[in-house]
């Protein structure tokens, strides 16, 4: 849940302007964050609204709109370990699959009572 607050705060700051920060326990999101991706207004983020977010967050993030993000266009949001970790197939770039995969990975174990949704 950590990697995935981390990133999720980040990809919300980047991709949709600023959001206020504010104190939280690690690996939780405050209810801005919530709010911002529960699309559907049901106090929860059910993994389709997630899926779409992430979605849009990759196309946000590729800057120069070939497909895939070099470290250079993470370095705000990604560790070099994280990025490393992401990139499945080592070859320095990571793929829109490679991302969802990590992204809904990480969602999944943050779903800690298995019923789709996070709040």
């Amino acid at each position: 849940m950590k990697t995935l607050a981390f990133a999720t705060t980040l990809i919300l700051c980047q991709c949709v302007g600023a959001v206020a920060q504010q104190q939280q326990q690690p690996g939780s999101m405050y209810q801005g964050q919530m709010d911002r991706l529960d699309g559907n207004a049901s106090k929860a983020v059910d993994r389709s609204e997630y899926e779409t977010f992430m979605g849009t967050a990759f196309g946000s993030l590729d800057k120069n709109k070939d497909g895939s993000l070099q470290s250079d266009e993470t370095v705000q949001i990604l560790t070099v370990e994280q990025f490393t970790l992401t990139d499945a197939n080592h070859n320095g770039r990571i793929s829109r699959s490679e991302f969802m995969q990590r992204v809904m990975s990480d969602f999944a174990t943050a779903d800690h009572d298995r019923d789709g949704n996070l709040q």
